[in-house]
């Protein structure tokens, strides 16, 4: 059996190519989230530390204040995960819409040689489509509860172009880049 088209005539990428370069890409991400966020932790994790190991000038233990503990610790915490939350959306701006511009593909989508590709075929790929592919897979997938499992198991189902809700929302289709 012959493998699907895209309307430009290129193979579709499968499932399993999309899912492995996700993967990677995801890799990516997390990399750049860890250097940016453990410090921050470590930061925390040590000023609390240093606050419950304290001694008292009779040599008994400190005994935390639990609305102290809070402002110190647990607001400062929230706050970092925030903050690392919107970093990570200009991020995946960066890396997924500027990086991707270019060729119609993320590291991941390279690695697997596959690219993305507007559904019609004499039109190019622009910020505009990327924008609404990111806007939907990132923002929408994070703040909806298992978007981004429906959003990527679409595929699946989806005739005649395997389109993720992302691609449909972007009018894209992602295909197999010729070795």
């Amino acid at each position: 059996m012959p493998p699907p088209l895209a309307p430009n005539g290129q193979p579709l990428a499968s499932f399993a190519d999309r899912l492995l370069a996700w993967l990677i890409d995801t890799a990516v991400a997390s990399l750049v989230s860890v250097v940016l966020f453990l410090p921050v932790i470590l930061w925390i994790w040590f000023r609390t530390f240093t606050e419950l190991m304290k001694v008292n000038p009779d040599g008994t233990m400190n005994e935390p204040d639990p609305a102290r503990m809070m402002s110190d610790f647990v607001v400062p915490l929230l706050l970092a995960e925030v903050g690392l939350f919107l970093v990570l959306l200009v991020f995946y701006w960066l890396y997924h819409v500027e990086y991707a511009r270019r060729t119609g593909q993320t590291l991941g989508k390279k690695v697997m040689k596959i690219r993305i590709v507007p559904v019609e075929p004499s039109a190019t790929l622009t910020r505009g489509a990327l924008g609404r592919r990111w806007l939907v897979e990132f923002v929408a997938g994070s703040l909806v509860p298992f978007l981004n499992y429906l959003d990527g198991f679409w595929q699946l189902w989806d005739k005649p172009w395997q389109q993720c809700l992302h691609d449909k929302f972007a009018g894209t289709v992602v295909v197999k880049v010729a070795p």
